[in-house]
């Protein structure tokens, strides 16, 4: 009798042991790896991006910035929002003697899809007080986030000089 009982919890554990693992659900599958795809789509953003802006087209440089966006200008306060975007842009292009282009050295997007950065350096030029040129160098960051729409757009940016900061006084 003790037998056939353990033969029948036996029997039930492994009924329902087998009933546990057919009805557990595969893991759903990853998403596709699209790093390779998103990397190319910023790189050819972020060059465009500085096209529109050696061409001073206010419009079409704004337009690489999600709504939100934030720009960490030096030497200005952060400037939230792609209307601000517009004015400080609008400002900076109407600077005598401004020529300021940039390119990426590094790009990297998130496994997800949805979040990449470029990194790069900038040169530019641009009139003092007294009209005479002076040039800049330096390095960004642009952390890009694609919309719903698909497209990548800038949400926040931020870039420093390479010289030396100005000795007091002499600003």
């Amino acid at each position: 009798m003790r037998r056939l009982y353990l033969m029948g919890v036996l029997v039930s554990s492994l009924v329902v042991i087998g009933l546990t693992l057919a009805c557990q659900q595969p893991p759903p599958p990853s998403p596709p790896d699209t790093r390779a795809v998103d990397e190319r789509a910023i790189r050819e953003a972020d060059a465009a991006a500085s096209r529109a802006f050696a061409a001073k087209d206010v419009e079409a440089s704004v337009g690489f910035y999600a709504d939100d966006a934030l720009w960490l200008a030096p030497n200005a306060p952060m400037q939230t929002g792609k209307e601000a975007i517009r004015k400080s842009t609008s400002e900076m292009m109407a600077t005598p003697g401004l020529a300021l282009s940039w390119q990426a050295s590094k790009v990297e997007a998130s496994r997800g899809g949805d979040l990449a950065y470029s990194i790069g350096t900038y040169q530019g030029t641009m009139n003092d007080a007294k009209g005479k040129p002076v040039t800049d160098r330096g390095k960004y960051v642009l952390v890009w986030k694609k919309q719903p729409d698909g497209r990548w757009k800038i949400v926040a940016d931020i870039g420093n000089s390479d010289l030396p900061a100005p000795e007091p006084g002499k600003h």
